[in-house]
């Protein structure tokens, strides 16, 4: 069984037992956490891809570690100009540990939010 999220502008192919590492989340180590934008769902036999049905599943996570990778160094040189320039960058990345991959009979249901101008009050501020 294992299922495709989507993080950070990125698709991770995950099983349950994974460790995978992704761009910065904020949640604490060793907090849970829930992936609800599954892009695709294996579960042994059939491969559910359908939106509707994607709606039901969920990917829980737990937080390992909070750091950062490794400095890229970014150089810049002109020849003959005298110009160059050398910067580094490090992002920070989350550690992950995904625990489980559960499909619901059903889809959640959104909350009814109030209309604007109606509900209890009568009148707007």
């Amino acid at each position: 069984m294992y299922a495709v999220i989507r993080t950070g502008s990125k698709q991770y192919r995950v099983a349950p037992g994974d460790r995978i590492t992704v761009e910065k989340l904020n949640v604490e180590e060793g907090k849970k956490l829930t992936f609800e934008d599954v892009v695709l769902f294996h579960d042994g036999d059939k491969v559910v891809a359908s939106p509707r049905e994607l709606a039901k599943v969920r990917v829980s996570a737990r937080v390992i570690a909070q750091g950062r990778s490794d400095k890229t160094v970014v150089f810049k040189y002109k020849p003959k100009k005298g110009y160059h320039r050398k910067r580094g960058h490090r992002q920070d990345l989350t550690r992950l540990e995904i625990e489980d991959i559960v499909m619901r009979k059903t889809a959640p249901r959104k909350a009814a939010q109030p209309v604007k101008g109606e509900g209890a009050g009568g009148e707007e501020a």
